[in-house]
């Protein structure tokens, strides 16, 4: 059974606290693992919250500000380490090159797995697979900062009461779907659009076109909320979110499920991000993240 699910390893903005580390997210699809803005200490929460070097495929870096991408150095070292056989992509802002060579070769080690190195230069798809595209945008934040969105093919649900109504069934079902028509009946009257299931990841960043964009018709959006709106001044001085932008934007695009995260060290009370969340316009699920919690992505309509 395929597994769809965002661990979250850590939540924390700039200064981590004693309940809160530095960010880190892992994005489990299909059997893929795509691991988000690793930052300090991102190697010993996948150790805490059960994700192995071998779980991941791909490593999505939005900025090199380092609670965002400290923990790289650890976490590439673990890959050769525990010699994982597969191919890893790492896709990064092009303009932070050399912090990203930095970070892979920091210290002495024995490289036994090639990292694939991707770097985004611009906006549009970075990955096409069968399973999803995975495409970036430019967010607006003092230094070169991507969004992340992933988007699943649109598939078909065939309809059996309708199937039935033609007299096709056994093998003639997967062949209508192969070739699109049987015996002068199309596919499209025996099925239906199944939409595909959609992802989006927003850190650093101000409001801007992007933001949007990214989160449009998102069954799981991740978005920073760094500030509460008293503190919005703050916000759009430092380049970053509120959590009552964060719950108008997730209303207006549509958005399922909302995780709110990258939360200052100034606020003590997490709750108040979802309630400002909510007083924005938000009435879908909503999480206010926590280090090491699972959120799965929401089933299908």
């Amino acid at each position: 059974m395929s597994v769809r699910e965002l661990v979250v390893l850590g939540t924390a903005s700039q200064v981590p606290t004693r309940q809160r580390n530095h960010n880190g997210y892992v994005l489990r699809w299909d059997g893929e693992g795509i691991l988000f803005d690793p930052g300090e200490g991102t190697q010993r929460q996948m150790l805490r919250a059960g994700v192995a070097a071998h779980d991941l495929h791909r490593i999505c870096v939005t900025h090199f500000h380092g609670d965002h991408c400290l923990g790289l150095a650890g976490v590439i070292q673990r890959i050769s380490l525990d010699q994982v056989r597969h191919r890893i992509t790492a896709h990064y802002p092009e303009s932070g090159q050399r912090f990203f060579e930095r970070l892979r070769y920091a210290t002495a080690y024995r490289e036994t797995v090639r990292v694939t190195e991707a770097p985004v230069a611009a906006d549009g798809p970075l990955a096409v697979t069968p399973a999803y595209t995975l495409e970036a945008r430019r967010l607006s934040h003092p230094v070169e900062s991507y969004g992340y969105r992933l988007v699943e093919p649109d598939g078909r649900r065939m309809l059996p009461e309708r199937l039935a109504a033609h007299g096709i069934q056994g093998p003639d079902v997967g062949r209508i779907q192969r070739e699109g028509s049987l015996g002068g009946v199309p596919l499209d009257e025996v099925s239906e659009v199944r939409r595909g299931q959609r992802f989006a990841f927003v850190m650093d960043t101000r409001l801007c076109e992007a933001v949007p964009v990214l989160a449009e018709g998102c069954d799981l959006l991740v978005i920073e909320s760094t500030f509460l709106d008293a503190d919005a001044h703050l916000a759009e001085d430092h380049g970053h979110l509120t959590a009552g932008q964060a719950g108008r934007v997730a209303a207006e695009a549509g958005v399922r499920h909302l995780v709110l995260t990258h939360f200052s060290q100034r606020y003590a009370e997490p709750e108040a991000f979802g309630r400002e969340a909510r007083a924005a316009g938000f009435d879908g699920e909503l999480t206010v993240a926590h280090d090491l919690m699972t959120v799965p992505v929401p089933k299908r309509r």
